[in-house]
């Protein structure tokens, strides 16, 4: 066998190097193991890293406006793919074997030990559920599946079907329960959240069972599987390590449904679809969600920045979700890691988003003068 047989052909070494960028997150594993066997200081690397290295990696490395091509196969983003399935089993075994090691380390205080863990929420929040929501969109059951599993490790499985059912059909619409209303502050739009998207995917399920004649407790519902997934979850983390294993997984878990929640919140806040009478609204456009190119944490983040064109076109892969300019789509001033620490000063939040949201009404529904009659007089949320 020549050396030649070994040597990556130069077309496929291409469509590696142009998809090494979306494997930063893979590094931060590493980091995880550096806090646990170090404690101290290292214990904050990861919210430091996840939120204050990108940020400075924006500025660095600005924005990216390129687009990827509409027209490619699986096969051609089998790079970009493979980091999302890679992730599914470095997260699960991170995860546990942390929640068997940390209890037994005595280098490792109480204080220490809670904070090393809001740290993996970080990651399981910021990288696992953004890897899940990739995955879930896909027809491939498998992937499926893996979404599932990395919901199941944060106790936040029925996101897939509010996510899919829900949010996805009423995006910018008072039906919608993910999309935050103007001058709703993120400590009002949290625990609405937490309690009405729960109810919000149940009855969804339940509905479209009932179209099949089905009665919700029908094995076909996906809720026996997520809660199915989430107690055997739990009863590993118990297993590993005890009961401090186990506050130290709703630790994590708490901690990545409160960073997803934080993302729901920026990337529609403010924005509404028009309403056309009888219930409907007019289709879902790049206007109706906020859109950021900056580099560095799309990087991070695989693309989701670019949520204007995943709301236009949900079936495209992460590589191709096209960006838009300010003439399409409304344009956040920073990427995620500023704004989700912005959104959580309420004043400041309102400052810088609160003038574009205006702008864009005035661009895009300059008819409408009374903005706050006109929701009003929308449809409620079903009941």
């Amino acid at each position: 066998m020549t050396a030649s047989n070994h040597i990556i052909p130069a077309a496929d070494l291409a469509k590696l190097t142009r998809a090494l960028p979306f494997w930063l997150s893979l590094a931060l594993i590493p980091l995880v193991w550096v806090a646990a066997f170090n404690g101290g200081w290292t214990i904050a690397l990861l919210p430091l890293v996840t939120w204050y290295l990108f940020t400075a990696l924006d500025a660095a490395l600005g924005l990216n406006l390129d687009n990827g091509d509409t027209e490619a196969t699986d096969e051609d983003l089998f790079w970009y793919r493979l980091v999302t399935l890679i992730w599914v089993p470095a997260q699960t075994i991170t995860v546990f074997a942390l929640l068997w090691y940390v209890p037994r380390a005595d280098h490792l205080g109480t204080a220490e030990r809670i904070f090393l863990f809001f740290g993996v929420g970080v990651i399981t929040g910021t990288i696992g559920i953004n890897y899940s929501h990739e995955l879930m969109h896909q027809k491939n059951k498998v992937e499926r599946w893996l979404a599932d599993v990395l919901l199941a490790m944060v106790l936040y499985s029925h996101f897939r079907s509010e996510h899919l059912l829900v949010h996805h059909r009423y995006v910018a619409t008072p039906r919608d329960t993910v999309t935050a209303h103007y001058n709703e502050g993120f400590h009002r739009f949290y625990p609405r959240v937490l309690r009405q998207s729960l109810k919000s995917a149940f009855r969804a399920e339940k509905q479209m069972l009932a179209r099949k004649d089905l009665p919700w407790t029908d094995l076909s519902n996906p809720f026996w599987r997520y809660w199915a997934l989430q107690t055997g979850f739990l009863l590993i983390a118990l297993l590993l390590g005890g009961w401090a294993g186990l506050g130290l997984f709703l630790v994590q878990a708490s901690t990545a449904i409160w960073q997803l929640e934080l993302v729901n919140y920026i990337e529609h806040y403010g924005l509404t679809r028009k309403h056309l009478g009888n219930g409907k609204y007019e289709h879902v456009a790049p206007r109706h969600s906020w859109n950021a190119a900056h580099r560095a944490s799309n990087w991070l983040l695989i693309n989701l920045q670019r949520h204007s064109d995943h709301h236009y076109k949900p079936d495209r892969r992460f590589p191709v979700l096209q960006t838009y300019g300010a003439s399409e789509a409304p344009q956040l001033p920073y990427g995620y890691p500023v704004m989700t620490m912005a959104a959580m000063v309420p004043p400041l939040w309102r400052r810088i988003m609160n003038p574009r949201v205006k702008k864009w009404r005035d661009m895009y529904y300059p008819e409408i003068t009374d903005w706050a009659a006109y929701n009003k007089g929308t449809t409620p949320l079903p009941r």
